[in-house]
């Protein structure tokens, strides 16, 4: 594989979502708190809500997968939330969703719910205390501006609401900056802006084409620099746009 390929890959995957390469800023609070679902079997209801890309798919695929090992876990993404599968009344008794005592329900971007997705879940939030059940959700928008039904809205604003706060640029620099020291790379100052300007916008994708980028300057010998930077990236886009044409 060569180089400018195996930067490609690297743009094209994005680093396991873990509660570690979340950097908090604001959001300290938020993300101790949803350790704890990983690991307590009680009764627990915690919603969050933010814009897109404001990384609540990163946090609620993180907790699942920390909750994974330690309590049943049952993980809605946003895609089985579109498509309406996996979430039916009948899941409720076993056919494609088993809710067992002391579960945790993690199901992202709510406000897409079909009816009866809706109707299963206030089914779950009227026997989630008893059973032990943590639920775990999120939307775009505070629980009263959402599009559902009113009791089910009802429910989640009795629930811990968090509304999850973006990084700065200014913090996403920082982070990088840290980072960079952290592994002891040698760059020039600017390859951090240029990568804020130009990569993507979230930081575990930042981190992780920083270490690719600081990699392949290793190995061709030549300092981490803007230019190299720029040239790198410029030559993955032309084998994505050859391959595509």
């Amino acid at each position: 594989m060569t180089l400018q390929q195996q930067l490609l890959l690297d743009l094209q995957l994005d680093q396991p979502p873990t509660l570690e390469n979340f950097v908090a800023g604001a959001n300290a609070e938020l993300i101790a708190r949803l350790r704890s679902l990983t690991d307590h079997h009680r009764f627990d209801a915690v919603y969050l809500w933010g814009p897109a890309g404001c990384g609540k798919s990163h946090l609620l695929a993180a907790t699942a997968n920390a909750a994974s090992a330690r309590r049943p876990v049952i993980f809605l993404p946003v895609e089985k939330v579109l498509s309406g599968d996996g979430f039916k009344s009948r899941s409720l008794d076993g056919a494609d969703v088993t809710v067992v005592s002391g579960s945790l329900l993690v199901i992202d971007e709510i406000q897409a719910l079909d009816k009866e997705g809706q109707r299963a879940l206030f089914r779950l939030f009227n026997t989630a205390r008893f059973l032990g059940l943590a639920l775990l959700l999120s939307g775009t928008k505070p629980p009263m501006q959402l599009a559902l039904r009113e009791d089910l809205r009802t429910r989640i604003g009795q629930m811990l609401i968090y509304e999850i706060h973006r990084l700065s640029d200014e913090e996403k620099a920082a982070a990088l900056a840290h980072h960079a020291q952290l592994r002891g790379m040698l760059m020039d100052p600017g390859v951090v802006q240029y990568l804020l300007r130009h990569g993507r916008r979230d930081l575990p994708s930042l981190m992780h084409m920083l270490e690719s980028l600081d990699r392949i300057s290793l190995e061709q010998h030549r300092p981490l620099t803007v230019p190299l930077v720029r040239e790198l990236m410029q030559t993955t886009l032309d084998t994505v746009n050859t391959d595509l044409s």
